[in-house]
């Protein structure tokens, strides 16, 4: 993953951990990035985070997700 990428996945983990998100929210704040959401594929893929579903749905971090915001946050 470069550099500029697994930034904005440590801005998202964090933003996550924050506070309550849902799924709406995310694709509300994150839907701005170029391509689409390349941060939030990211963290599906890379098992980070986990959203079972759309809408008022929970998006929650992982353990890998904690981990990984634990040395890069």
């Amino acid at each position: 993953m470069d550099t500029v990428l697994a930034s904005l996945v440590t801005q998202l983990l964090a933003w996550v951990a924050a506070g309550p998100r849902t799924h709406a929210d995310a694709m509300e704040v994150w839907r701005t990035s170029c391509p689409r959401l390349p941060a939030w594929e990211e963290a599906l893929d890379q098992g980070l985070i986990v959203c079972p579903g759309a809408g008022a749905v929970p998006v929650s971090l992982t353990p890998a997700g904690r981990d990984w915001l634990a040395r890069n946050g």
